[in-house]
């Protein structure tokens, strides 16, 4: 008792010490003022900008921005009872994609969760790509070699291998891109846009320079532009090239997706490209500018609703595929974007923590994962290839039979069969921007939304005919009806 009472007099007398001298100092001379920084910068702000301070030059942050503008939590899927019975679960749900369906040697996929591109050398190490590919083989679909060289190993281990005509050289010659399935004509990434990036030569080991084709002492270099294309015509030219050189494997085009998709995309129709992978402002990236990542570019969801309205309205949907790229953190997300009019999807940083899940105990506490998997990484020989392919295997087991029990709840027998229809949006704003119905309306009163969202220079411009596509404006809503009334169609 007695000791517990000299304690408690103890702890008294401390607290009464700190709170007095707290709250009489002034605020400049307090530790609190730490705490209201941090709340105003944020942690994350607050710790890059002592990294800049410290380091002065540009961070590189993996796995691409913190920052998540798609509010894919904001469209939720109509699930069906009476009306439209759901699928009884004795039935298969398929799952298949075809990339490039009017390519004379389409892609046959068995899922439509492909791996996206991460380059060996530029980001991952050989094991890591190898675990990809054999990950991604044993589910039938397809990894993807990023702007890299032609890494062997991966090839053999990839059942199928979508290779990127890269901005740096290295997988651009016909000898090399005969061996992919698929080839990704890559001018940028939504993490990174188009900017030029540079490995010096002391970064780069033997079996990086050997891939690359590089001298000794050469640094790796990938431009602002691919080699060769200096206008929208030499585009053109060149996939006209990579057709012939190929044998007829779809063509497809990686760019970030931008406010000028529009244009990007008038010029890829031009060309007849196979497929278009859109890559939205949330994609991952081995460790491109802080800027570019939180700064740059278009969301995910935004990007690709606009890609899928152009494509039908110019005629070009059902002969080009589009892979949504960026961000896409849940399988929830993926299926989302496959509603919305995606053939497909690439993951990237959820790939590879699924594949370090159970690794990262090798590194934690004293180094962050990416020591496992980077080139660089000073732990990237403990990784485990296969315990790699085992956890990401298992984490697309998983993620497909959670599309598949959506798919039975909508009374539907294909991921292929999704559309719009499957999903309401909780946002008046997103509902008329994605072509969905608006929550709070039930289906047969959807032309409500119309009142409630297009504003007033948008609606002057559709009564003074601003219509280009035979009645239905750029925005995807009728003419304006004699009674005044509009219907999103």
């Amino acid at each position: 008792m007695l000791f517990s009472w000299i304690g408690r007099r103890i702890a008294d007398a401390m607290t009464d010490s700190f709170l007095h001298t707290f709250i009489n100092e002034r605020y400049t001379e307090s530790l609190y003022e730490l705490v209201s920084t941090t709340q105003k910068m944020g942690v994350t702000n607050l710790v890059e900008t002592a990294y800049r301070a410290e380091q002065g030059k540009p961070l590189s942050r993996p796995f691409g921005s913190v920052v998540a503008l798609s509010p894919w939590n904001q469209l939720l899927f109509n699930p069906v009872h009476l009306w439209r019975l759901p699928t009884p679960e004795t039935e298969t749900i398929d799952t298949t994609v075809v990339i490039g369906p009017r390519a004379a040697k389409p892609l046959k996929l068995d899922i439509p969760i492909l791996i996206a591109g991460m380059s060996f050398g530029g980001a991952v190490s050989e094991q890591v790509k190898i675990a990809l590919a054999r990950a991604a083989s044993l589910m039938g679909t397809a990894t993807n070699s990023g702007e890299a060289g032609l890494l062997a190993s991966e090839r053999a281990a990839a059942k199928y291998f979508i290779g990127q005509y890269n901005r740096g050289g290295w997988l651009n010659t016909p000898e090399k891109l005969r061996q992919l399935d698929a080839v990704e004509i890559q001018l940028g990434q939504g993490a990174q846009a188009a900017t030029p990036q540079r490995t010096q030569a002391d970064q780069i080991g033997p079996d990086y320079r050997y891939v690359f084709e590089l001298a000794e002492g050469q640094d790796a270099v990938i431009h602002t532009r691919l080699p060769g294309v200096d206008s929208p015509q030499d585009f053109i030219s060149l996939v006209e090239r990579l057709r012939r050189e190929t044998d007829g494997m779809p063509i497809g085009l990686k760019f970030c997706a931008t406010h000028h998709l529009e244009k990007e995309l008038e010029i890829a129709v031009k060309a007849q490209v196979d497929f278009i992978t859109v890559d939205g402002h949330e994609g991952g990236t081995h460790g491109g500018s802080t800027t570019l990542q939180d700064d740059v570019g278009l969301p995910t969801l935004i990007a690709l609703t606009r890609t899928v309205r152009y494509l039908e309205q110019v005629g070009a949907r059902s002969r080009m595929s589009i892979i949504a790229s960026g961000g896409l953190r849940t399988p929830g997300q993926m299926l989302k974007a496959l509603a919305l009019g995606a053939d497909a999807v690439y993951i990237g940083t959820a790939a590879i923590m699924a594949l370090v899940s159970e690794q990262m105990s090798k590194t934690v506490p004293f180094e962050p994962p990416t020591e496992l998997v980077f080139y660089s990484g000073k732990l990237k020989e403990k990784f485990d290839i296969e315990a790699g392919v085992r956890n990401l295997t298992g984490y697309l087991r998983s993620a497909m039979t959670d599309i598949e029990h959506v798919v039975l709840t909508l009374g539907k027998r294909s991921v292929s069969e999704l559309d719009r229809s499957d999903l309401v949006s909780l946002d008046r704003d997103l509902a008329w921007i994605c072509g969905v119905d608006y929550a709070f309306f039930p289906p047969q009163e959807q032309w409500r939304l119309h009142d409630a969202v297009i504003p007033p220079a948008a609606r002057t411009n559709m009564l003074n005919g601003g219509a280009r596509d035979g009645g239905k404006h750029a925005d995807g809503v009728a003419n304006v009806s004699v009674d005044g009334k509009h219907k999103i169609t």
